[in-house]
């Protein structure tokens, strides 16, 4: 199993790197939504979903990762001249995935902030409505009331 388990754990990490991949594009069009004048949160939330799959797909990988690696750790340990090739093409992705990870999760911290002022502005907005009804309402219920003449003489007696 030696050398089509180290095999099996390339593969491992090759869609890895493409999920992350994706995980990077998705930062880049939740961006995109999130500094857009009209917030469309339909798309925002699809953004999201469509994270929350890929991340799902990262942990089963990881935990495939590690315990195939388990399996062969000591194979591998045993005889690493014979393995110098494979250990030196997962050393490499490993970089690569944690180079990825750390665009990630500086996209995510970005967008984070973005979300944030996003939701501000629709609070602003949603308050600004709230005010203007108000006022509104005042208004109109002070004109009804601008015809209607209150009694001006009240007898207390009965």
């Amino acid at each position: 199993m030696g050398k089509n388990g180290m095999q099996i754990l390339i593969q491992s990490l090759e869609k890895k790197i493409q999920i992350l991949d994706e995980l990077i594009k998705q930062n880049g069009v939740q961006e995109h939504i999130l500094k857009q004048d009209s917030f469309d949160m339909d798309a925002f939330d699809a953004t999201i979903d469509a994270q929350a799959g890929l991340v799902e797909k990262l942990e089963k990988l990881d935990s495939g990762f590690e315990t195939l690696y388990e399996r062969l750790r000591e194979e591998v340990l045993k005889h690493k001249e014979q393995y110098r090739h494979e250990i030196a093409k997962l050393q490499s992705m490993i970089q690569q995935i944690t180079d990825k990870v750390v665009v990630v999760n500086t996209g995510n911290m970005r967008n984070k902030m973005l979300a944030e002022n996003q939701f501000k502005k629709e609070k602003q907005s949603i308050q600004q409505s709230v005010s203007k009804s108000k006022v509104a309402r005042n208004y109109y219920n002070s004109m009804n009331n601008l015809n209607c003449v209150a009694p001006q003489f009240y007898d207390n007696k009965k």
